[in-house]
């Protein structure tokens, strides 16, 4: 074994050396990290060019639509609720602070301060008022103000809740960076403001970067803690702080070379890739408790260190080897998954593996040798006689024969667990929500739930209509006016002069063109002779009739399908509103036409609807229309507010409008999409769950082949499978049975799941194949087993399930539920390992046979 020999030998004669190199490459990795760059945005999930994101970022452009902060305002303690004049003024003062605010952009900025009153001044005209330019001194003015508010759709349970207790400012942002910081500042200017009443602040924005920010201060926390309880266990196994000072010096080394070479290329630091260092640092210390188990057994105080370390790395590199290398396999294979900020993760991680075989394999025996005979003589001695006494000792002792002697019991107790687990799979929900990565008591997952009790909904969704162009319009306008002058006697004479007019008004632009064209055939309908001006005054009304054709949301039965929609959304029980085009006009068209509710429909005509729209553009916020449809009257949309961010909940949301259009097809030519936070959350968690699945098989597939070729045989490569099997079923099993989500964590976990449990299979089966060679009998090998490797592997389930233990104090839930199944996959692992892989052994007849193929030391390697 070539490549052994030659890292053996270098690291044990040249120890200086390795030590020498290791602390160059941290030096370098290390310079890279003051330059690390922080991106917490689930959104680049998706690559930049992906479909839908594309879309959405269109969508945000054309509608001038930003990521918004929700600050709410509660007051449950008076019966006006927060219509009361210290209230009001109190909230009057926020929102002029938070408009001064730099990210803000002001001029959207949402709030009962910055919004329009729209009532009638006469028959006919409109008024627009600001809706509270002052605060109201008196409880009679604020009760005027809820008359108002509770009068107009747009504004009743979006800036005050339907029960008058609660208020709402929306702040649109320049970017979602900004979130975590603003939030800060608005807190800041909360604390300032004097009053009794709750404040919450709310909003995917805010939960997305708070996150981000928690996170890293999370990771400097429970790493550390991590590895100090890693440090202790270890400790107390082996009663050596000098020879378990080498592994936690391996699993540093790993994590920083590894987050070093992830930043120097230039990567940025994502919700996954800041979770290296808690993925890493097990398997990398893994290894290292093998062979610090395996030298304390055979290590004796004052003798030579060299032959141990030797004799223990001979026998122990392949199988690190190979379970390093499958380990790799299970995260690499995430570099399938369509989801970027996944690829760099699983690939730096992959990585940071098969370094950490490396410096295992050359730091733990050069740290050894390196340490002096006196260093060595305080070395506890660990020898097999005193371990089998111990408490471990006699529960390896316990579970050998339990597995020799009940190994039918164990095989159909095991397959009963299999089974419940298949069905609890088939019970897994996949979901997620970036809100629910807090704590329940957190405050954001507070104010997610008392505003979402009180509003229609802090979650947007936007379900897009486009009118498809059937053609050029400007070609079709043409094409028309030519028909129609076709239809004329004096087509043949009067056709040069349109054609003419056509040439004069041209523009790549049709509503330009169309306009320049109208003025013109109007022209020559007084110009021209007498008895041409009906024939001039018919085109002119042609173009007219193209120009609202074209703007094709002026239309009363394309609106009257749009509104029909939104109301049979508003039934739906997650969504909380729906704010609309169609809403808005109807609004405006009641003030115009009376201000009775009877009035509260959609004009009849196109003429009348632009009529509308137009006295709106008198208000304050006249740019506010462009929110809901663009200027070419060629797309508009549906703001959905909803109560829950989930994905199932978007997902049946989705559902129902697709249910809804099948039942009722779309107007001809009209085309519809999703855009939103909400909805591009659904779609990347559906791609990264997909995909996980697709690497999960095809890992799972590579790691068998690499089991039959290590092993030499295929029956013993699907032996070594059954841990990785069975553990991954319970995993997930018991996802399904708890009710736990699919989410996020709990799809990178199967990488670590693929990894970790053939870890002890591929050291169980080779331990035993030399140990049965030796003694030729079954039981005794048992008992040998159970002595020695056993202790191997119970002792790193028991170091790294509970040495993760102190994630599950986290206030994120990420990394609660990463912790209790790092545990939970060690524990099943170590387990079916110890008790169910010999209980199928000893049921197998010939073991001469099956053992006779299980040679894991290629002279190849």
């Amino acid at each position: 074994m070539k490549l052994r020999d030659a890292l053996l030998t270098f690291s044990v004669d040249r120890p200086k050396w390795v030590f020498a190199l290791l602390l160059l490459l941290c030096l370098l990795a290390g310079l890279q990290i003051p330059s690390i760059k922080v991106d917490t945005d689930p959104e680049n999930m998706l690559p930049h060019d992906q479909v839908d994101r594309v879309f959405h970022d269109q969508v945000k452009e054309r509608f001038a639509l930003y990521d918004m902060i929700v600050v709410g305002m509660v007051n449950t303690k008076t019966d006006a609720g927060i219509y009361n004049p210290r209230s009001l003024e109190a909230l009057h003062r926020l929102s002029e602070q938070i408009g001064r605010m730099k990210g803000v952009i002001a001029k959207d900025l949402m709030a009962l301060d910055r919004v329009d009153n729209i009532s009638q001044e006469g028959p006919g005209t409109i008024r627009f008022e600001w809706m509270m330019r002052d605060a109201p001194q008196t409880l009679a003015q604020a009760a005027q103000i809820r008359q108002a508010v509770e009068r107009l759709p747009l504004l009743d349970n979006t800036l005050v809740s339907g029960d008058g207790h609660a208020a709402g400012l929306y702040v649109p942002i320049e970017s979602k960076s900004l979130s975590y910081q603003l939030s800060q500042q608005i807190e800041e200017a909360i604390s300032q403001l004097g009053v009794e009443d709750q404040f919450h602040i709310a909003g995917l924005p805010v939960s997305e970067d708070t996150f981000g920010v928690e996170m890293f201060v999370q990771m400097a926390i429970s790493a550390p803690l991590a590895g100090l309880m890693i440090f202790i266990l270890m400790w107390v196994f082996f009663r050596s702080l000098l020879l378990i000072t080498a592994p936690m010096l391996v699993a540093m080394a790993s994590v920083i070379i590894t987050m070093g070479l992830l930043i120097g290329q230039g990567y940025t630091v994502h919700i996954m890739s800041s979770m290296i260092p808690i993925f890493l640092m097990p398997i990398a210390v893994v290894d290292s408790v093998h062979i610090l188990s395996e030298f304390a057994d055979r290590y004796r105080p004052g003798e030579d260190a060299r032959p141990a370390v030797m004799e223990v790395l001979g026998h122990l590199f392949t199988p690190m080897l190979f379970t390093s290398l499958t380990s790799s396999v299970g995260f690499a294979s995430l570099a399938f998954t369509p989801i970027p900020p996944v690829q760099i993760f699983g690939l730096h991680v992959a990585f940071g593996i098969m370094l950490a075989f490396l410096l295992t394999v050359t730091l733990v025996p050069a740290y050894i040798i390196s340490l002096s005979p006196k260093r060595m003589a305080q070395l506890k001695d660990h020898n097999i006689q005193e371990d089998d006494n111990s408490r471990l000792g006699r529960l390896m002792s316990l579970m050998g024969r339990l597995s020799m002697l009940k190994a039918r019991l164990l095989v159909v107790a095991f397959s009963m667990l299999t089974a419940l687990s298949i069905w609890g799979v088939s019970q897994i929900q996949i979901n997620d929500n970036p809100v629910r990565w807090f704590k329940s008591d957190h405050r954001l997952r507070v104010a997610d739930r008392v505003l979402n009790e009180h509003f229609s909904g802090t979650y947007n969704a936007y379900l897009v209509f486009d009118r498809n162009a059937q053609q050029d319009p400007v070609l079709a306008l043409n094409s028309d006016l030519l028909a129609e002058l076709d239809a004329d006697p004096r087509s043949t004479q009067l056709k040069p002069e349109l054609q003419q007019m056509m040439d004069d008004a041209a523009s790549a632009d049709f509503d330009q063109y169309a306009s320049a064209l109208a003025g013109l055939l109007d022209e020559a309908g007084f110009s021209r002779p007498a008895d041409e001006e009906e024939l001039w005054l018919a085109l002119f009304r042609r173009v007219e009739a193209a120009q609202i054709d074209a703007k094709y949301f002026l239309n009363p039965e394309v609106l009257a399908y749009l509104d029909a929609l939104a109301s049979d959304l508003e039934r739906h029980a997650q969504v909380g509103k729906v704010n609309s085009l169609p809403v808005l006009i109807k609004t405006v068209y009641r003030e115009l036409t009376g201000g009775g509710d009877e009035q509260f429909r959609l004009p009849d005509s196109p003429r009348g609807v632009a009529q509308t729209i137009l006295s709106y553009q008198s208000s304050h916020r006249p740019d506010d229309l462009w929110h809901f449809v663009t200027p070419d009257y060629r797309s508009t949309l549906l703001w959905l507010q909803l109560k829950s961010g989930d994905n199932q909940v978007m997902t049946d949301v989705i559902e129902h409008v697709d249910a809804y259009i099948d039942a009722n097809p779309l107007p001809q030519g009209l085309s519809v999409n999703w855009a939103g936070l909400t909805y591009i959350n659904v779609v990347w968690q559906e791609q990264m769950v997909n995909g996980m699945l697709k690497s999960l098989m095809s890992a799972f597939v590579m790691v068998l082949v690499m089991m039959i070729v290590l092993f030499r045989s295929f029956s013993i490569g699907l032996l070594a499978m059954l841990p990785l099997s069975v553990t991954i079923l319970f995993i997930y099993g018991l996802i399904g049975f708890v009710g736990k989500d699919y989410d996020m964590p709990i799809a990178v976990l199967s990488a670590l799941t693929l990894g970790l449990s053939v870890d002890f299979a591929i050291h169980y089966l080779e331990r035993a194949r030399a140990i049965y060679r030796q003694c030729g009998n079954w039981p005794q090998a048992i008992a040998e087993i159970y002595k020695g490797p056993s202790r191997a592997i119970s002792r790193n389930a028991i170091v790294i399930a509970i040495g993760f233990t102190p994630l599950l104090l986290a206030p994120l839930v990420p990394y609660i539920t990463v912790g209790f199944f790092l545990a939970s996959i060690m524990a099943v692992s170590a387990l079916v390992t110890l008790l169910l892989l010999p209980a199928v052994i000893t049921l197998v007849g010939n073991k001469e046979k099956l053992f006779s193929t299980l040679n894991v030391e290629h002279e190849s390697v």
